[in-house]
């Protein structure tokens, strides 16, 4: 009998979101602040063995896609060794990863070669200065170039943007105009209050009010088909190379679908990202643990997962939210 992770509403989960880091080389303002970050120590982030052990367990048990976010994966010194193993692993299918932008020709180069041809970038504004105010680094010429030198590639590029008012709202239709030229895929994302900061008010720009100013500058844009259990609704605009779609990331209007599971680098196990941990599988296997309690855990975890994010984000109401480098997105 085929082993998968299904949770009480009869949902496959098949989609780890694996991140390999806290830390970032970047210092964007809704996800963590200028100075004064708690990275953790190496020791308690787990190693890349206890990663493919882990990895293993997973697959065995149906998933077969995982992304690899951080905090920046680059930045973790034998990213591309770790890698290089996990595409060898049986089973699974699919690997994706999120960067800020900051990787390298040569990376690109092994990325390519070992298949991982899907790459997220973090991308908020097409102007420099206020890409430097976002981000607080002065990086958008390395980032769009290394974007430019992924598509030259022949990399599956999609550009995610965190739409905020009084901060980029005027990059919105450029990243529309830059699907003309390229052939992308640039997402809109919601606000989410994920800072670090324990602040945060409902963003006035959600998946509504993004879809009504895009749709009055561009009346003809064509609604395009959703792959299954995807988070974003699509679009395109005639006669243009590339597609934008919307991420309704605060609303949760696509949880009902939800195929996804997440692990942090220290070993946080989530089975929503809006929710606490349900276990720590970091602690676990190192208690001496044997794969089968692990894989009990797991499963448990993954049975009680709650119908929606507002639901899970209920049990942990009254903590301050993580940053979203602590995460993993």
């Amino acid at each position: 009998m085929e082993k998968t992770l299904i949770d009480q509403y009869g949902r496959t989960l098949n989609y780890l979101r694996l991140s390999v880091t806290d830390r970032c080389n970047f210092r964007c303002y809704y996800c963590m602040p200028e100075e004064g970050v708690n990275f953790v120590e190496r020791k308690d982030l787990l190693t890349y063995e206890e990663l493919e052990y882990l990895l293993a367990i997973f697959s065995e048990y149906g998933v077969n896609k995982v992304r690899i976010t951080g905090g920046e994966p680059f930045v973790r010194k034998g990213i591309m060794d770790f890698l290089e193993k996990m595409s060898r692993m049986q089973g699974i299918n699919q690997i994706t990863v999120t960067s800020n932008g900051t990787l390298d020709r040569d990376q690109m180069i092994i990325l390519k070669r070992l298949g991982i041809k899907k790459i997220n970038i973090s991308l908020d504004s097409l102007n420099r200065q206020r890409f430097f105010e976002i981000t607080r680094r002065d990086k958008f010429d390395e980032v769009f170039q290394c974007i430019l030198d992924l598509l030259g590639m022949g990399f599956d590029v999609k550009l995610n943007a965190v739409v905020a008012d009084k901060k980029n709202i005027s990059d919105i239709l450029p990243f529309i105009e830059l699907t003309k030229a390229y052939d992308l895929s640039v997402r809109f994302l919601e606000e989410m209050p994920f800072n670090g900061s324990g602040s945060f008010e409902v963003p006035k720009w959600n998946h509504v009010v993004l879809y009504e100013y895009i749709a009055a500058a561009y009346p003809n844009l064509i609604k395009l088909s959703d792959e299954k259990n995807s988070t974003s609704a699509n679009y395109r605009i005639p006669g243009y190379k590339g597609s934008f779609g919307i991420i309704a990331s605060f609303s949760r209007t696509f949880c009902g679908t939800c195929n996804r599971i997440r692990l942090s680098a220290t070993g946080e196990f989530r089975t929503c990202l809006y929710g606490p941990a349900n276990t720590n599988l970091r602690d676990v296997l190192r208690s001496g643990a044997s794969r089968e309690e692990l894989i009990r855990e797991i499963v448990l975890a993954v049975a009680k997962k709650e119908k929606d994010g507002f639901e899970a984000e209920a049990r942990q109401a009254e903590a301050p939210k993580k940053s979203m480098s602590f995460l993993g997105g």
